[in-house]
């Protein structure tokens, strides 16, 4: 019962086109019994020709040629002497009618062709259009292997069949044929259907009726071929056997695959792209780790190895002062040490695919003073150049304390040592600023500015300043006093901003030095809930 009402408005085009190429017919028959007597034989013959072009753009070729020839001898049975019968009296008659039925015919025909080339532009038009929409679903999706699904519908709506996708999960084909490392679309495989689609796909050629290979099956076997291998096969049941097949139906069907084809050898390249690229990353960051220690560890290690040799064979040797100098030595290179091994550490694990940062609601001034406590007993001296300013009201920030720590070390230390204020020998002031402002898109952050009045950064340095192992030109005056660093507290710097959602930024004093500004976003501090009172806690408890 179902499917008798399934089948029944398939007959209704059919019903419709028929009715119209009658109704064309009709009127022109009404129209030639009106006119018989007042116009010529000959002139009466245009008006089957003309219903026989109206109907040939509702009936097939050759229904049209059979309705012709119907008409043409009822033309003659009413119209040609002697009438009522199809006997033809005279030559001039029957040439007459042998051109109309001649002309009629043609116009069938060439109205057949215009009809079939319409229709088949169409069909073109559509499956361009098909071909455009799956492309661009592909361009835009994250991974072009859930993009399967959307090929099996369009495959499913192409060939009025239930298709059957095998999809590979990895880039490369395994050595054997495991179930297990494809994505199976469609109805459960049998045993030949699953060895067919590997072998498609093992040989990236299709297979069925019209591949040239394998004619003798009821399916097509069609690769999703990518430029060096294929990364699937789809399998197409055919409608039937008597069914004509269409190899511009073929054609498109293999063009849709391939488009997957080559989507997912697009997606597994740039997956083994990004991997080379952080491969080398990775190797890159080794090599210039071991030239850092193998150049800039071995400056304080000699120093301490110096220091300490001294210290052990010529202690009874040297004053009080020059064994303290000999000390203070040893704690500042020392310092140095843990300074630079500490950065590459964080720098290694910040820039790891797994890091968890311990966020908690900090305080803006307790980090601020707990870093000022450490500069005074870390550099006395130098620790009376620093001036804190904070701006009254700030709220708590959501941070990893230990590392929020560690990025006002290294600014305040990379202030000390290049703030040298040009052309003088006196040092020249450190300002430490906290304050919230906006951004360009009225976003809220608290800005974490170190300031000095030093020698700035030169423009040409100001976009590699925060990259590793970058270390910036040296002036004179700072040379001397403080050697180079090894290039990685900035990078360190950069890297807790950006795990925090924030930006580092350099910015050039109008009146001489920089400002290292640390941008971190502001986010909603939680609401304390308000405690009950005690007084009236045991009246609302009875």
């Amino acid at each position: 019962m179902q499917a008798s009402r399934d089948k029944r408005p398939s007959w209704r085009p059919w019903i419709q086109n028929l009715s119209w190429a009658l109704l064309s017919w009709a009127g022109s028959w009404a129209l030639m019994l009106g006119l018989h007597g007042r116009l010529a034989l000959a002139n009466l013959t245009l008006l089957p020709v003309l219903a026989t072009a109206l109907a040939s753009l509702w009936l097939p070729l050759s229904g049209a040629m059979v309705c012709s020839l119907l008409a043409v001898l009822a033309f003659n049975w009413h119209f040609v002497p002697p009438q009522g019968s199809l006997a033809v009296s005279g030559h001039e008659h029957l040439l007459l009618l042998l051109s109309m039925l001649s002309l009629c015919w043609i116009t069938n025909f060439l109205i057949a062709r215009l009809r079939w080339a319409a229709e088949r532009a169409e069909r073109h038009a559509q499956r361009a259009e098909q071909l455009r929409r799956f492309g661009e679903a592909l361009r835009d999706s994250a991974s072009a292997l859930d993009l399967a699904p959307e090929l099996a519908q369009a495959l499913r709506s192409l060939m009025a069949s239930e298709p059957l996708l095998a999809v590979l999960h990895s880039d490369t084909l395994p050595a054997r044929n495991e179930a297990s490392a494809m994505r199976w679309l469609g109805p459960a495989p049998t045993a030949d259907q699953e060895s067919g689609l590997w072998l498609c796909m093992r040989s990236s050629q299709a297979m069925g009726p019209g591949c040239g290979r394998h004619e003798e099956l009821a399916a097509w076997y069609l690769p999703l071929r990518g430029r060096r291998a294929s990364f699937g096969a789809a399998y197409l049941p055919l409608p039937s056997a008597q069914q004509p097949l269409d190899a511009d139906l073929r054609a498109h069907v293999q063009t849709l695959c391939d488009q997957l084809g080559l989507a997912l050898e697009r997606q597994a390249t740039e997956q083994s792209a990004a991997k080379a690229l952080h491969e080398a990353s990775q190797q890159a960051t080794r090599n210039a780790l071991l030239a850092a220690i193998s150049h800039d560890y071995r400056t304080p290690l000699a120093c301490i190895m110096g220091a300490a040799s001294a210290l052990q064979e010529q202690a009874d040797k040297l004053s009080e002062a020059q064994r303290r100098r000999l000390l203070s030595t040893i704690l500042d290179e020392t310092q140095s040490l843990k300074r630079m091994t500490d950065n590459s550490l964080q720098l290694a694990r910040l820039d790891g695919p797994d890091l968890q940062l311990k966020l908690d609601w900090e305080s803006a001034e307790d980090m601020v003073g707990a870093a000022l406590r450490r500069v005074r007993q870390r550099e006395p001296e130098a620790s009376k150049r620093v001036k804190a300013r904070l701006e009254p009201g700030l709220p708590l920030l959501r941070c990893d304390a230990l590392l929020m720590h560690q990025l006002i070390d290294n600014l305040i230390d990379n202030a000390l040592r290049y703030g040298q204020t040009p052309g003088k020998t006196e040092s020249g002031p450190i300002e430490l600023l906290l304050r919230s402002m906006d951004d360009e898109q009225g976003r809220r952050f608290v800005v974490l500015a170190v300031r000095d009045r030093g020698p700035g950064v030169p423009p040409a340095w100001r976009d590699k300043i925060f990259e590793v192992y970058q270390r910036g030109p040296v002036s004179s005056a700072t040379h001397h006093a403080h050697p180079r660093g090894a290039g990685i507290g900035l990078a360190a710097c950069r890297a807790i901003a950006r795990a925090h959602g924030g930006q580092m930024r350099l910015r050039a004093r109008s009146h001489g030095g920089a400002s290292f500004e640390c941008w971190l976003p502001l986010h909603e501090a939680p609401t304390v809930p308000k405690l009950p009172s005690l007084s009236a806690g045991p009246r609302e408890a009875a």
